[in-house]
């Protein structure tokens, strides 16, 4: 419990944002995943909603861009009420300033995991079921605390940027290496940043590990998979909770001060 409490702690360190980044990852990939095989479609993909809203316009489907719209304002509301969750931990200096859009994230993956099914069955204005709402709005919640932890560093609900920056780091490796092999110098900042390249490939690796964990769950026991990703969210966020409430505890009174 001390070990998951650090990474949830107000004061932030590379190694911690590394780490809770992993975990995130895994636990976006199975969301995204296992949604895609009851959606057809994955809740956390912005860039190709944006591009549908597009193509919706082009093509005068209201229903395309319906879909777009709502994914993306759920996404986009989900990173909102994670700034504000976080700021308001800030304000009052809590422990669990990050863990409180964590166990916003738990509470509802439970509910999804308990009704997932019903939700199915409930239309909305934007011409999808509640279901691809309830996803992307918990994967921008997700996404939005992989930024703030890490100071905009770290995403952990798509790959693009990861993939971007290995490719990146790859490049420096394969260029900084043919020169020097001819011995020739070369300024510091082309050469490749080892740590970048692993956190990049970590955070890849963990989302496909977890969007084949999703995938098998979604498949062979349904909604309820999500449960356990659930349990994992509340093993990060409860450990500050506990230390806000015993911090309260042993707060002197506002009527003992006036005493």
């Amino acid at each position: 419990m001390r070990r998951l409490r650090h990474l949830t702690n107000r004061h932030r360190t590379p190694s911690t944002n590394i780490a809770l980044g992993l975990l995130l990852a895994f636990n976006a990939g199975a969301v995204n995943a296992g949604g895609f095989l009851v959606l057809r479609m994955y809740t956390s993909h912005m860039t190709g909603f944006a591009s549908q809203i597009a193509d919706g316009m082009v093509l005068e489907n209201a229903t395309l861009l319906l879909n777009a719209l709502g994914a993306i304002i759920a996404f986009t509301t989900g990173a909102a009420v994670c700034a504000v969750l976080v700021n308001w931990g800030r304000k009052r200096h809590r422990y669990s300033v990050y863990a409180l859009p964590l166990m916003l994230e738990a509470l509802m993956l439970i509910a999804f995991g308990l009704m997932g099914a019903v939700t199915l069955t409930w239309n909305t204005p934007f011409a999808v079921p509640l279901t691809v709402l309830l996803l992307s709005f918990m994967m921008g919640l997700q996404n939005a605390v992989g930024s703030k932890t890490s100071g905009g560093s770290t995403r952990t609900t798509h790959m693009t940027g990861n993939f971007t920056d290995l490719g990146m780091e790859l490049g420096k490796m394969f260029f900084w290496r043919r020169h020097a092999q001819a011995g020739l110098s070369l300024p510091s900042q082309v050469r490749h940043d080892w740590r970048r390249m692993k956190v990049s490939a970590g955070l890849i690796v963990m989302f496909v590990l977890g969007g084949i964990t999703g995938a098998l769950g979604f498949k062979h026991i349904g909604f309820i998979c999500v449960v356990p990703l659930a349990a994992l969210l509340l093993a990060l966020s409860v450990p500050p909770f506990l230390r806000d409430a015993v911090q309260a505890a042993e707060r002197p009174s506002h009527f003992s001060r006036k005493r």
